[in-house]
Formats: C-alpha cells, sequence, structure tokens
C-alpha cells in the first residue's frame, strides 16, 4: 500500500494551525494575535490553503469571516488534528525531561477548600516544575472528560466502572438538618423514619441523588424533594434554613448551623482516582503514583487519610 501523503496533504499539513486558528476565531486580526504573526501572513496562509484545496474556504461575515460550506466541512474532519499534534509534541517533550510537564486533574464537587489544595501544594513542593490544570465537575462530568481525553486523571466518588482506577478509600454519608429542627438533638437516625421528611438534593443525574433515591427506595419510601440544587454550599444554606433535611458528606469547611446525625446503617461512597485508556505521560504517572501512595498511608493509619497531606476529607 502506498503510504506516502498527497502533494495537496503535503502542502497543507505546515498551514493547518492558520486555518484552524482562523475558524477558530472567527476573524483575522485575533487569529494572527493568537498565532503571533503578522495579520498579512495569516491571510497568505489562508489563500495558500484555499488554493491548495481548490475551493473558497472563508467569506466575509461583518467585521469578521466565517466558514464556507466546504469550509465547514474541512473544519470538521480537521479540527482535532491540531490538538491531537500538540499533545503528541507535549508527551515526547515529557519523556525527555519527566520533571516537567502538564497535568490535567479533575475532582468532585464535594472536595475543593481543603483536601484538594493541600494535596497539590504537597505536591508541587515536590515536582515544581509540573504544571497542573484543575477542573471541578460532578462525577459523569469528570468521567466524561476523561474518557475523551480532556482530563488524564480524576478524582471520583465513585470511579465508574468502565475506566482504569486507584481505590482511595470511602466517604461516609450523614444527615444533617437545621439547629432548629425537631431531629436535632439526635445523634443516630434510622432512614426509615425520614419518610415524612421534606429533602433537599441534587438533582437525578448526580450520585448523591442516586444513593439518597436507592436507599430510601430500600426502607419502602421514595423522598419527597423540595428543592434540587447542583451547588452543595448553597444545598447546605437551605437546609441550614430548615427548609428540609439532606443525605451529605461531611463538609471540609463545616457549616455553623447544621447539626449531623449520623445514619444507624452506614451509607457510604467509594473514593477511586480515575485515569483514561491510554498511556500517561511521566509527569501524569508521577501525580498519579503520589496520590495513591498518600491513599495507602492513610488506610494503613485505620482509614484516615493524612491530612498534612491533603487527604484527611477524603474518607
Amino acid at each position: 500500500m502506498d503510504e506516502s501523503m498527497s502533494p495537496q496533504v503535503e502542502e497543507l499539513v505546515p498551514l493547518l494551525a492558520a486555518f484552524t486558528t482562523a475558524a477558530n476565531e472567527g476573524h483575522i486580526t485575533r487569529a494572527a494575535q493568537r498565532l503571533g504573526v503578522p495579520q498579512s501572513s495569516l491571510s497568505r496562509r489562508l489563500k495558500a490553503v484555499e488554493r491548495s484545496v481548490g475551493v473558497p474556504l472563508f467569506q466575509p461575515a461583518g467585521r469578521g469571516i466565517a466558514l464556507t460550506t466546504a469550509g465547514r466541512e474541512l473544519f470538521a474532519r480537521t479540527r482535532d488534528l491540531a490538538g491531537v499534534l500538540d499533545d503528541a509534541v507535549a508527551v515526547v517533550r515529557s519523556h525527555a525531561d519527566p520533571d516537567s510537564g502538564l497535568v490535567r486533574f479533575g475532582f468532585p464537587l464535594t472536595l475543593g477548600p481543603v483536601s484538594i489544595p493541600s494535596l497539590l501544594a504537597d505536591f508541587h513542593s515536590s515536582a515544581p516544575r509540573i504544571r497542573l490544570h484543575l477542573v471541578q465537575a460532578h462525577g459523569e462530568a469528570l468521567a466524561e472528560m476523561v474518557r475523551d481525553g480532556r482530563l488524564d486523571l480524576a478524582v471520583m466518588i465513585p470511579a465508574p466502572a468502565d475506566l482504569p482506577a486507584i481505590p482511595l478509600g470511602h466517604q461516609r454519608i450523614h444527615l444533617y438538618v437545621a439547629r432548629d429542627h425537631r431531629l436535632a438533638g439526635q445523634e443516630t437516625a434510622e432512614l426509615s423514619d425520614l419518610a415524612g421528611e421534606s429533602f433537599i438534593a441534587n438533582p437525578p443525574t448526580y450520585h448523591l441523588r442516586h444513593l439518597l433515591d436507592s436507599h430510601c427506595a430500600a426502607v419502602g419510601f421514595t423522598p419527597k424533594v423540595v428543592f434540587e440544587i447542583t451547588e452543595f454550599d448553597t444545598l447546605r444554606a437551605l437546609v441550614a434554613r430548615n427548609l428540609g433535611i439532606a443525605l451529605l458528606p461531611e463538609a471540609e469547611t463545616p457549616h455553623p448551623d447544621l447539626h449531623r446525625i449520623a445514619l444507624s446503617t452506614p451509607v457510604e461512597r467509594s473514593i477511586g482516582l480515575v485515569s483514561g485508556n491510554h498511556r500517561p505521560t511521566p509527569a501524569v504517572a508521577r501525580l498519579r503514583e503520589f496520590v495513591a501512595r498518600h491513599a495507602s498511608a492513610g488506610e494503613r493509619r485505620n482509614r484516615t487519610l493524612c491530612r498534612q497531606h491533603g487527604l484527611g476529607r477524603l474518607q
């Protein structure tokens, strides 16, 4: 099979960044600034792309430019090539210098103010030239970003079954009520006794909501959810106003107006460090090993992850 490139492809490859950037920006001046080249130079490159393809790819659109039908088709088929090439160069460079590189790291909305910054600060002390791009999102969003390569690693609660994961520990779920709620004097509660209560919870796509629905169903009732919200600080504030009760992990920064009640039958979620189905760069492998090592040390200390290394709130 002839694996040589056509003359058109050989001509287009060096011009791909110009075409992709102009298509993304929709403006010659902004695209030239982004590439760090004169506007006239970018215009010549775009004309060269059109000559090579043989059809117009751009058309005027107000003060900017827009893709023609042919341009949109070419962009749809080539838009990821520049990113793939950039990733390939980054991987090769990182192998030449394993103490540097970029790690795209995600973590859940229930963690952040204490544990993750402390963990990453400790890692940064040992690997100061490794750059970290951080993303905080709910579980399914993190999983999708790992699957499609936008994230290299993510702490997830729980880890999805289709992705490689290292167990880190468990997160206990408690009942939270307002200080003036009728249950505020109790230290423990049976889930079955909460059938008449109003709940504040995440939307059904969140794992915590699935836990609430499934555990309540197991004891014979469907929870009456009066507020659905994605943001956990606001959720806790609504509970503190006595607008409902909630099943939540312990907050890293405790809310002064909430009373925590242990469930008689414990509810826990597993915590995992998830990676994608691809070979990690040395920088990614280094962070993965760092997190796993500190989690293992915590397991040996009676399942209380070492707080000074940032994972104390994960269990």
